[in-house]
């Protein structure tokens, strides 16, 4: 692979985001904490042969870590988990932004990061809701950790639903809301409080399933009614 002749361009990283218009206006969390970091990793790597695929891999590969973490039911190994959850994420921001800088993206990448990051999603928040609910002997924290993760992946899914119906080229921006939850995660993480963590993702994971539904009925005011196909 050549290596690129000119130098790396952060605004050419950025991408343009308009899905999550509030948390990008009031909680920038994506833009200002995670972003400058990953920007490290890609000036780091671009003059090198580094692909951005590989990020994706180092970034499933710190989460199945934190996950692990998480699961291991040790206050301190709760920190720990929030730590690599955090690196995960600046990873998994770091492989798009050297995907467009280098002018490396493609649809198997783009799928490829999505595919990781849903099975690195369940599995950080299946060790947390195990992990703290071994730490309390309490197993409702369980039963509300499966709850949350249920709820979760209705939300990811009802998000993917309407890009499929509005033929949106839009599915990585899901980046601004991820970036928030993990934060969330790393913050109450270094509390040593899990279930703070599980509780924010329950009411994010609500608030986007009821927005999505409310916006997707919207689209349909107006539309005639398909004719119910003859016997």
């Amino acid at each position: 692979m050549s290596k690129p002749d000119t130098p790396f361009e952060y605004q050419k990283a950025l991408k343009n985001v308009s899905s999550y218009p509030f948390v990008h206006k009031y909680l920038p969390i994506d833009r200002f904490i995670i972003r400058p970091p990953a920007s490290l990793i890609v000036r780091a790597v671009f003059k090198t042969s580094v692909t951005p695929n590989q990020l994706t891999v180092c970034s499933f590969l710190f989460s199945l870590v934190a996950g692990l973490a998480f699961f291991l039911g040790k206050p301190a190994f709760f920190t720990l988990g929030g730590v690599l959850a955090m690196i995960s994420m600046i990873f998994d921001c770091a492989d798009g932004m050297l995907a467009r800088a280098k002018n490396m993206t493609s649809r198997y990448g783009a799928y490829l990061d999505i595919f990781l990051d849903r099975i690195a999603d369940f599995v950080v928040l299946l060790g947390a809701s195990f992990g703290y609910s071994k730490f309390t002997g309490d197993t409702r924290i369980l039963v509300f950790g499966l709850l949350t993760i249920g709820l979760y992946f209705l939300q990811v899914s009802l998000y993917y639903i309407n890009n499929i119906y509005t033929r949106s080229d839009k599915s990585g921006e899901g980046a601004e809301a991820k970036s928030l939850a993990v934060f969330v995660i790393f913050v109450f993480s270094l509390l040593q409080r899990p279930d703070g963590f599980l509780l924010g993702v329950f009411l994010m994971a609500s608030f986007g399933t009821v927005i999505k539904l409310i916006r997707f009925l919207r689209k349909g005011r107006g539309q005639a009614v398909a004719p119910a196909p003859s016997s």
